[in-house]
């Protein structure tokens, strides 16, 4: 039963606002108008070129996906990768693939770049001197658990191997 991995995967929207909080990124603002996140430049002169897309800044580039500007005709490309529904219509349940896109989207997309980037200076900064305590910080931060015996292992491993490859 376990080889077969969890049979459950966050909503679009939640993906990006896990990321954001881990990093201590998400705004948490209640409320307000609609906000315009990163997007890739020029998609929406492709589809509608009757409007240009101005991207927010600021503390609005960081607001809950809920709160994301939508488009029917342009959607964002990241919620649109991980099944959020197209808006035309009630969806009831979303589905829920797996796709390369989706792996593409968390290790290319500007807003998870960002996230990782600022989680990784926080573990640097607040996690302590030992990369054993960075690793558990890391841990407790994105898992809400302290890191088992087994996985600090592995990862120091990692750590070492990654520390070699770069001398």
């Amino acid at each position: 039963l376990l080889s077969h991995g969890p049979n459950y995967r966050l909503p679009a929207s939640t993906v990006r606002d896990q990321a954001l909080a881990i990093a201590g990124l998400l705004v948490n603002e209640t409320g307000g108008p609609s906000v315009k996140p990163y997007q890739p430049e020029g998609l929406w002169k492709e589809l509608a070129a009757e409007q240009e897309y101005k991207q927010d800044h600021g503390k609005d580039l960081y607001r809950r996906s809920l709160y994301t500007f939508w488009r029917r005709t342009v959607p964002p490309p990241t919620m649109a990768n991980f099944d959020a529904s197209a808006r035309e219509s009630c969806v009831v349940r979303e589905s829920a693939t797996n796709t390369p896109l989706q792996a593409l989207d968390l290790m290319n997309d500007v807003t998870f770049v960002e996230a990782a980037r600022v989680f990784a200076q926080r573990i640097l900064n607040e996690g302590g001197k030992l990369p054993a305590e960075r690793i558990d910080y890391a841990y407790r931060r994105a898992l809400g658990r302290h890191v088992k015996p087994a996985e600090q292992r592995v990862m120091l491993d990692y750590l070492s191997f990654q520390l070699d490859s770069f001398k």
